[in-house]
């Protein structure tokens, strides 16, 4: 082999051996640029995470309060039902005294004084008893409808909170979908797009476990179901109403 075939295959190697580090350095750079590419996604992702775990587990408490809540509820409601149930009873009792009295008064003004003096007598003491049977009847029916107005105001009051937690659910539900897409589409404006239903959300969150009295009450309004509302407030609009 002569010398110039020796310093072309030299040249050749060092040529490869160029090559390949060129090579090395391209791929090293484009590691490092995919690496800061991928940073800022990485980073997103975990703020969603984070922010995700942070609401169910707010939406977690606040279903064990507004379960309890949705219990009292139907106490209260059975309580109401039970107590008009027992005063229209009470005043069946009353207006049946009361017939009987004035049943008994007519007869006793039909009956001579001077012959029938004992019957006169006996009709007088049943007066006297239906007239204790209606007044006692009279007074506890006052009680009843005072006990079954304030259950109706509880159930009122417990039925706010109710809202308060099932709006705040929502929100959350809208909050963690617009994350989702965040995660998905690496748009950081959704982010924080879904900040504003969280906000919502956290708000009424803390209206139901704090016992604040804050109600949206177009909002409920626009969700609940009106025909159903309506029908139930004209059956229930005197609930106390006698039935003689």
């Amino acid at each position: 082999m002569e010398i110039s075939d020796i310093n072309e295959v030299i040249e050749n190697n060092e040529d490869d051996s160029d090559a390949e580090d060129k090579h090395e350095k391209a791929s090293e750079s484009n590691s490092a640029d995919s690496k800061e590419k991928s940073k800022p996604k990485n980073q997103l992702n975990n703020y969603v995470a984070i922010t995700v775990v942070l609401f169910v587990t707010f939406m977690g408490i606040c279903q064990v309060k507004s379960g309890n809540v949705v219990q009292a509820m139907q106490k209260a409601q059975a309580d109401r039902i039970d107590t008009w149930a027992f005063y229209q009873a009470r005043n069946v009792r009353a207006e049946i005294a009361k017939s009987t009295i004035a049943q008994l008064k007519l007869q006793a003004a039909s009956i001579p004084l001077a012959p029938q003096a004992k019957l006169k007598a006996d009709f007088d003491k049943e007066l006297a008893k239906y007239e204790a049977i209606a007044a006692k009847q009279d007074q506890e029916k006052e009680k009843l409808q005072k006990q079954a107005e304030e259950a109706e105001k509880l159930y009122e009051q417990l039925n706010v909170h109710d809202d308060q937690f099932d709006l705040s659910e929502a929100a959350f539900a809208l909050a963690i979908a617009l994350l989702a897409m965040t995660s998905l589409t690496q748009k950081g404006w959704l982010y924080g797009a879904a900040m504003v239903p969280a906000a919502f959300g956290l708000f009424m969150g803390l209206s139901g476990l704090l016992n604040w009295d804050y109600h949206p009450e177009s909002l409920t309004k626009m969700l609940s179901n009106g025909a159903i509302h309506r029908t139930y407030s004209a059956s229930h609009s005197n609930p106390n109403q006698e039935i003689f």
